[in-house]
């Protein structure tokens, strides 16, 4: 099944936040032994930020990338936008799980470092997943093509 970038863009965001809220929630009960009424609101406040954050992390991106005239987005370049990505995702989670279950910091970390682990697999997986069910639009096909 073939989408606009948009519509692709607002599937993919959409089912993948779905899963993730469910995902997450299973595991912040696990992890904090709290159940599904404490954990759902603190999976949807991360899920939330997430988006928002990639959102603004990824314009400031491209806007840095414009700036400095990035034509291709090497190893490096890759490596360093996931990496400050991820740190900054730390870094807004952190006080979320300190102040929703009353932890300190270690236990805090604990829980993202557990959820971290989790959406490198889940992301890999349902996005190849993804691709398979929303192929990419034809022209982006032949313009890739040899």
């Amino acid at each position: 099944m073939t989408l606009s970038p948009l519509k692709r863009r607002l599937v993919y965001v959409t089912v993948f936040e779905i899963i993730a809220i469910i995902s997450s929630t299973y595991i912040l009960m696990m992890l904090s032994g709290s159940d599904a009424a404490e954990s759902l609101p603190a999976a949807v406040m991360v899920s939330l930020a997430a988006v928002i954050w990639n959102f603004l992390y990824n314009t400031a991106f491209e806007a840095w990338e414009r700036r400095k005239q990035v034509t291709k987005r090497t190893l490096l370049i890759r490596s360093v936008h996931a990496f400050v990505f991820e740190g900054g995702l730390v870094l807004i989670c952190l006080p979320i799980y300190m102040i929703w279950y009353d932890v300190g910091l270690i236990k805090a970390f604990m829980l993202e470092a557990a959820l971290l682990l989790f959406f490198l697999v889940y992301t890999f997986v349902f996005t190849l997943g993804f691709d398979k069910i929303f192929t990419l639009p034809h022209h982006y096909k032949t313009a890739s093509a040899p």
